[in-house]
């Protein structure tokens, strides 16, 4: 898996936990809801990090919480 999926599956993870959508993640993180659609369907394979701290923001974690999860041990060679 690359670090894109990853966060994609993270993201999906985390507003399981929180019991919101991604529509909700949007609303309070203040990340356009085109954005995170991009990063969920797989449209956008590299997310800033920026974005990611938003959406960390919103869901009040801290960027080490957000990476501290099992999607993230494995993850692919990146350069080719």
């Amino acid at each position: 898996m690359k670090i894109g999926e990853a966060v994609a599956v993270r993201i999906e993870e985390l507003c399981g936990q929180n019991g919101i959508t991604i529509n909700r993640l949007g609303t309070i993180s203040g990340v356009t809801q085109s954005t995170l659609n991009n990063i969920v369907g797989g449209t956008s394979k590299n997310p800033t990090v920026s974005t990611i701290k938003k959406i960390c923001d919103g869901l009040n974690i801290t960027m080490v919480e957000f990476f501290n999860a099992p999607v993230f041990r494995n993850l692919e060679q990146e350069i080719v």
